[in-house]
């Protein structure tokens, strides 16, 4: 198993290397059959309005899927502890279904499939950051919306981008305010005023609760 440790705005010291590789090598020492490899983020803010400060995020790469936790404290070991705890609920979260799914499979369970909703994201208006903070990059293999449902419960963010295994395009699977799901999707051969495709979305999945 592959561990990565990068920092911002922070030294990473022998010391903080270790306890990283302390906590974190525990958390997924159940799992190791299961990752290839666990990238660790940890940033302290430089603004003082930003609080809590100290940050670490743990993403792992396991047989095509993402898991990823992130914990924020006003002590950089605390939040490592935080978020090594995290991350081993969602690599114990995502075993269980994977077994299941291995289970359904040879009981022959057929996934019944979610009706389209052609509503648009209604009156709120999209807002873009005033600069690019980060950039990331990974692999994006086709998959079902279920798939992609499973892997929004595993990132540990409110959206998910995946390329659907029917059509090849690329959509967004999110958290409702109002709870369940929505999925953001082109809607072929309809076209705005701006001579861009609108964007549909599908809200029936129901909200699981995280851990």
């Amino acid at each position: 198993m592959k561990l990565v440790i990068q920092g911002k705005n922070i030294e990473i010291t022998d010391a903080i290397r270790e306890y990283v590789h302390q906590k974190i090598e525990k958390a997924v020492n159940h799992f190791q059959n299961l990752t290839t490899e666990v990238d660790v983020h940890l940033s302290v803010a430089r603004n003082p309005r930003i609080n809590p400060k100290q940050t670490a995020e743990v993403t792992i790469y396991a047989n095509g899927s993402v898991i990823r936790a992130e914990e924020s404290s006003e002590n950089l070991y605390a939040s490592i502890d935080l978020v090594a705890d995290k991350i081993s609920r969602q690599l114990r979260k995502y075993k269980e279904k994977r077994n299941g799914k291995k289970l359904a499979a040879k009981t022959g369970e057929v996934v019944e499939q979610r009706t389209v909703d052609a509503t648009l994201i209604g009156d709120r208006t999209p807002e873009l950051p005033s600069e690019v903070v980060r950039t990331k990059y990974f692999a994006m293999p086709p998959m079902s919306l279920e798939e992609a449902l499973e892997q929004l419960e595993l990132v540990d963010h409110d959206f998910y981008m995946f390329r659907n295994m029917e059509t090849g395009e690329i959509n967004v699977i999110y958290e409702r305010n109002h709870g369940g799901y929505g999925v953001i999707q082109p809607r072929n051969g309809v076209h705005g005023k701006n001579g861009k495709t609108p964007l549909t979305a599908v809200s029936d999945a129901p909200k699981a609760a995280k851990a």
